[in-house]
């Protein structure tokens, strides 16, 4: 027997110290939950929860992410609503203002309404926003970038890369042409059967001029009366101005002129009646001479002026050669669509992506070039680019389009790098779905007005259901999102989450065994006691 080294009390103590710490730390598990509350508690197992929980957090932002998109597809949609309202209204305008019993003071009425809705499109595009984006002036669209050429769109099936294609020809104007204003010395006499005489106009129009008031205020006149039967001079009169009174009829609108009526007065009554006739009429100051011509440019261009004479229209300064017949005074003139050349992928020398089905369509300087699987170009031309009248050293009349994957919103719906959703909404602006001219009181402008809001009702509705089908994918992304946090909960879960019946059965055994240790604990210590017997 031994007093100095009590060893039944150093192994008990050691088996109680041991039953202790295991108990500490089931004790910790059933107030924590966890069963791995350290490293060392399972080295693996906290690698593998730690992943997961950044998962978990991750896909539950993500989650919010794919709400907060839905938020801004609903914003949008809910202003492109109003819209569509506003375009179906002003379609309404135009079939009223197509109705022959309207005056033309009553399209003018029409009109202004439509100007007044036309604005609070661009106003709308201009100020629906979500958090400070603006949604619907083309900001969330891609980015696509080239020269001589705007109000560019491309579908979501082009690809980002080059583009190019020449016009070779640029879309024109049903137009007389410059400088048609002819010097020239012409009478024209009317004989009276009943009277027995004869008015003679004699008309002397200056030669060399470009500017067409100058040219009729520089005309002189002389209107003599004449006695048929002996040829004497009745009566005469002479002045400046326009030679001679007739009416001229562009596009169906007609206006009578006076003779002696002032450059600055004739060119004020054509400027009237060309604007409700759908034509322009221009006298350029750099002295490129005046003509008029249609409003709109291509095979759809006409353009139809009617003169009561040959005389009269030569008084105006145009040409007797415009008229195909000397007889018949009247012009008449269509434009041209333009001549375009797409350059194909794999051209020599050039990174163009062009498809070789790929097909080019105009209505005037408006081109559009589709292909197969939805892909769409489209863009307004500049006026009067070709390759004629390019100033370029080489490749005249080439558009080179660079399309980027720039612009469009990119929404975050996954819980790692590079798990996203690019969202794009097109411009709705007056422009870019070419209902910013719209003018029911031009002649055919309530048919043209009728085809241009058909296609922009098109535009907008496309836009709406492109916006729906982001909006069901979203709604499909959240829930996917939401399932895959659940199940993944559920997975770390079973890595790191105590098993309270388990544990619990594991902390009344170390409890069972504590009480037992320091049972044994102190009947060892009474051990030396016995030792004491020995010396007595």
């Amino acid at each position: 027997m031994r007093i100095n080294n009590n060893m039944a009390a150093v192994i008990t103590n050691n088996q109680l110290l041991g039953t202790e710490s295991t108990l500490g730390d089931v004790m910790e598990k059933l107030s924590s939950g966890f069963k791995i509350n350290h490293a060392s508690d399972d080295p693996s197992g906290i690698a593998i929860a730690g992943k997961m929980q950044a998962q978990i957090d991750c896909l539950a932002q993500a989650s919010t992410n794919g709400s907060d998109g839905i938020s801004v597809l609903q914003t949008a949609e809910g202003a492109l609503n109003e819209v569509t309202e506003m375009i179906q209204r002003m379609r309404e305008l135009s079939v009223q203002a197509a109705n022959g019993t309207n005056s033309i003071s009553e399209r003018k009425t029409i009109q202004k309404e439509i100007d007044s809705l036309l604005e609070e499109i661009d106003r709308v595009a201009q100020t629906t926003e979500f958090n400070n984006i603006n949604l619907l002036n083309g900001a969330l669209d891609n980015r696509t970038y080239a020269e001589h050429a705007t109000r560019m769109q491309t579908s979501n099936q082009v690809p980002a890369g080059i583009y190019e294609l020449t016009i070779n020809k640029a879309a024109t104007r049903g137009s007389t042409g410059k400088n048609t204003l002819v010097g020239d010395s012409f009478t024209s006499g009317i004989p009276n059967s009943y009277t027995n005489t004869r008015v003679d106009t004699t008309v002397n129009t200056p030669t060399g001029l470009t500017d067409f008031k100058e040219f009729i205020n520089q005309t002189i006149w002389q209107v003599d009366k004449i006695d048929l039967g002996d040829g004497s001079t009745i009566s005469s009169e002479s002045g400046s101005g326009l030679g001679m009174s007739g009416t001229i009829t562009i596009n169906g609108h007609g206006v009578d002129l006076t003779q002696g009526t002032s450059g600055e007065g004739v060119y004020e009554l054509l400027r009237n009646v060309c604007e409700e006739a759908g034509a322009i009429i221009s006298n350029p100051v750099d002295g490129s001479g005046f003509s008029i011509e249609s409003y709109k440019y291509g095979a759809h261009a006409n353009l139809k002026i009617e003169f009561s004479s040959v005389a009269f229209a030569k008084s105006l300064g145009f040409d007797e050669a415009l008229f195909p017949d000397e007889t018949s005074p009247v012009i008449e003139k269509v434009g041209t669509d333009p001549d375009i050349t797409l350059v194909e992928k794999g051209t020599a020398g050039s990174k163009s992506l062009f498809g070789p089905q790929a097909t080019a369509g105009a209505d005037g300087n408006h081109i559009t070039i589709s292909d197969v699987g939805g892909f769409e170009l489209s863009f307004l031309a500049e006026a009067g680019f070709d390759s004629e009248t390019d100033t370029a050293d080489d490749n005249k009349g080439k558009i080179t389009f660079n399309v980027t994957d720039i612009g469009s919103m990119t929404l975050h719906v996954g819980a790692n790098k590079n798990q996203n959703m690019e969202v794009r909404i097109a411009a709705v602006t007056t422009e870019f779905m070419y209902i910013d001219d719209l003018n029911v009181t031009r002649v055919d402008g309530p048919e043209d007005a009728l085809n241009s809001l058909d296609v922009a009702l098109s535009y907008v509705t496309s836009v709406r259901s492109q916006l729906g089908a982001y909006e069901n994918r979203l709604d499909h992304t959240t829930k996917s999102l939401d399932t895959t946090g659940e199940n993944m909960t559920s997975a770390i879960s079973r890595v790191e989450d105590a098993d309270m019946a388990t544990t619990m059965v594991e902390y009344t055994k170390l409890n069972v065994l504590e009480q037992a240790g320091t049972s044994a604990l102190a009947q060892a210590n009474e051990l030396p006691q016995l030792a004491l017997q020995l010396l007595q």
